[in-house]
């Protein structure tokens, strides 16, 4: 499949590729490389990106619902406004990634590396983040409602103003985070 120019196949080297709204429904690009591709606003719904590399890559408000992201390098992506509805991303990294305000809605992130994330006012409703480690992650006014987060570790999170109702917090390592209503947690 060809766009923009580009050959889109799994395990394509797309570095730096420019792809900005770019229609990609069902696209498989396993094992890809789209380091610091620009991919803002694609239409990606239900495409295989499994253990791709992303890094850097610009995904502002494209759609990758149901997308596969299984163990995908997202390190310092921008995914702010992105849809991640039921997107697979376990065992990604999402190390210093820009998650702010996108929707994360029942997505699997069991084992995830989000490790400095930037999660501000992110929708992470039903969310399953078994063993995700949110080391130094920012949650600051997001939702976490019925949010798994059983035995994730938490250590020095910011979850200032963010609703943790009805989440499953058990196990999780809470050490020197900040909870919803502004203290520490020791």
């Amino acid at each position: 499949m060809e766009v923009n120019g580009y050959t889109i196949e799994p395990g394509a080297n797309l570095t730096g590729a420019i792809l900005r709204g770019a229609i990609l429904m069902d696209a498989n690009l396993r094992e890809a490389n789209l380091e610091r591709a620009n991919l803002r606003e694609a239409n990606l719904i239900g495409a295989n990106l499994r253990e791709a590399n992303l890094w850097g890559a610009n995904l502002r408000g494209a759609n990758l619902r149901g997308a596969n992201l299984r163990e995908a390098n997202l390190r310092g992506a921008n995914l702010m406004e992105a849809n991640l509805l039921g997107a697979n991303l376990r065992e990604a990294i999402l190390r210093e990634a820009s998650l702010s305000e996108a929707n994360l809605m029942d997505a699997d992130l069991r084992g995830a590396d989000l490790v400095r994330a930037d999660l501000v006012r992110a929708d992470l409703r039903g969310a399953d983040l078994v063993r995700a480690d949110l080391t130094l992650a920012s949650f600051r006014g997001a939702d976490l409602t019925l949010a798994n987060l059983e035995g994730a570790n938490l250590k020095d999170a910011n979850l200032a103003d963010a609703n943790v109702e009805f989440a499953n917090l058990d196990g999780a390592n809470l050490k020197d985070a900040i909870m919803p209503d502004g203290t520490f947690h020791d």
